[in-house]
């Protein structure tokens, strides 16, 4: 599994994940101090601003540690819709 950070410029920061483990709150956070190295050095223009950060609502997105992870990096956390079969597109 990859995950991958972008912005409108291109790809920031690539990981890929081993195959049969499991992603947790640790481990995302610790991806996180990783990205935000790649970012400020890729794109060190943005060292200063404000980063909008956008991601689903998975669990280990949303655990305690990432939000202080995210809080802790100043990020500013862009609300992701609910899931609803109401938005959802019709097959």
């Amino acid at each position: 599994m990859a995950t991958v950070f972008w912005n409108a410029r291109g790809v920031i920061h690539i990981d890929y994940f081993e195959k049969g483990k499991t992603i947790t709150g640790e481990y995302y956070s610790k991806l996180l101090d990783r990205f935000d190295v790649d970012l400020k050095q890729k794109r060190p223009h943005l060292a200063k601003k404000k980063v909008l950060f956008h991601q689903d609502n998975a669990r280990v997105h949303t655990c305690l540690v990432t939000m202080a992870k995210i809080h802790e990096l100043r990020y500013e956390l862009l609300p992701h819709p609910a899931y609803s079969p109401d938005l959802a597109p019709y097959d």
